[in-house]
């Protein structure tokens, strides 16, 4: 077998399984529950429910997004609920712009409160300690509120998605909805990546199982989570998994191990997020969640990288090996599988509305993302630069002095 035949031999299979991660992308979209307006015979429920309702959006240094957060929570919706920022000491102007927020808008549905620091001798990471520290004030409340929804700070509402995703907590009698939201991308980083990760997530979790109460895979989106205040207790809320970074996963898989009701579903235009403002952060950001879903196991990592190059980088190098070995049969299967990455993209940009914008660059953004999974691999076994927003997830604690 001369090197053109070994070539085709690798580069057409690759295709066939480009085109296979689009079908099974194109059955998760399809099949996947969306937010749906309340029918009109739960209207008066979801509007009751709606004053019984707390959100609570945790920031650390969240300057960029606390204004455009509050204010679109506080413009999707003109239900007596409570909203809450909690800032989880942050070192830059988070907290002066909320205030200054609260002072310009004068509602009194808005409530600030200034974090505590993380105590002493105990173990917290994430956003566990300034959520707990919410939910601790609203249950000191003469009459606490039933449902909890907590909300990233990157996440934008648009009019009725508190309503959609409360109306399918009722209907489904669940204990936890977790949506999750329309990703939006600004900076280069974010083109090359985010589309990868999203088909990750759709086609490699089986949203059908996770909502199917009979079967034990459990998943959670971690910018939109609302709790029914009764099961967040019930399973020891934020406060239950403080020393968890992946908190999301652990309360669904929490959730649902109890037999509350977990339920996830796609917020379509109604919410969105940019995850990361540039890079850096997306950098950051990915590398500290990528080897914790892999359970910290370097086979699956080592595996999922040879995937992710495999997908996204070669049928780009097939065409460079076509030029170079004028094989006709190289260049056809090279194109084959460029032709399933695009029927990717046209699948995200009907179903998630995300544009083509360097699509023809998804070998770099394999790269990208092959780089990602070995950081984190290697950031989460030594504990070196393994960090969010600059506070490490290395040392969980602090020794009492």
């Amino acid at each position: 077998m001369g090197i053109p035949e070994l070539l085709a031999g690798v580069l057409a299979p690759t295709a066939l399984a480009i085109a296979l991660v689009a079908l099974r992308l194109w059955r998760a979209l399809r099949a996947s529950p969306w937010l749906r307006d309340p029918s009109p015979e739960q209207a008066a429920a979801v509007a009751a429910a709606m004053e019984r309702l707390a959100v609570i959006v945790p920031a650390y240094n969240e300057v960029e997004n606390v204004v455009g957060c509050l204010s679109s929570i506080l413009d999707s919706t003109a239900a007596p609920l409570q909203v809450w920022l909690v800032d989880d000491d942050s070192t830059d102007a988070t907290w002066e712009l909320a205030q200054g927020l609260a002072a310009k808008r004068q509602d009194p549905r808005l409530h600030l409160l200034k974090g505590d620091p993380r105590p002493q001798g105990q173990t917290w990471v994430g956003k566990n300690w300034a959520c707990a520290q919410a939910v601790a004030a609203l249950a000191a409340q003469p009459d606490p509120p039933d449902y909890l929804l907590f909300l990233d700070c990157d996440v934008r509402l648009e009019s009725g998605a508190i309503e959609a995703a409360l109306g399918h907590l009722l209907a489904s009698g669940s204990g936890l909805v977790s949506v999750g939201p329309q990703l939006v991308c600004g900076c280069l980083a974010e083109w090359l990546v985010q589309p990868i990760m999203m088909v990750i997530l759709a086609a490699g979790y089986d949203f059908a199982a996770v909502n199917d109460p009979k079967r034990p895979k459990a998943f959670a989106f971690g910018p939109f989570m609302l709790f029914r205040r009764s099961a967040y207790e019930q399973v020891g809320g934020h406060a239950g998994v403080a020393e968890v970074v992946i908190e999301d996963v652990a309360l669904g898989q929490r959730i649902k191990a109890a037999g509350l009701g977990l339920q996830i579903c796609l917020g379509g235009p109604r919410v969105r997020s940019r995850m990361y403002a540039n890079g850096a952060a997306l950098w950051e950001g990915w590398t500290k969640n990528w080897f914790l879903g892999l359970e910290r196991n370097w086979a699956l990592a080592v595996l999922a990288m040879g995937t992710v190059l495999g997908i996204c980088s070669l049928p780009w190098l097939g065409v460079i090996l076509a030029g170079a070995t004028g094989s006709l049969e190289v260049l056809l299967a090279s194109l084959a599988g460029i032709l399933a990455q695009l029927a990717i993209r046209l699948l995200l940009r009907h179903w998630a509305h995300l544009p083509l914008r360097y699509w023809w660059l998804t070998a770099v953004g394999g790269w990208a993302t092959a780089a990602i999974i070995l950081a984190s691999a290697i950031r989460t076994t030594t504990g070196r630069n393994w960090t969010w927003r600059g506070r490490s997830l290395a040392v969980h604690s602090v020794p009492t002095p």
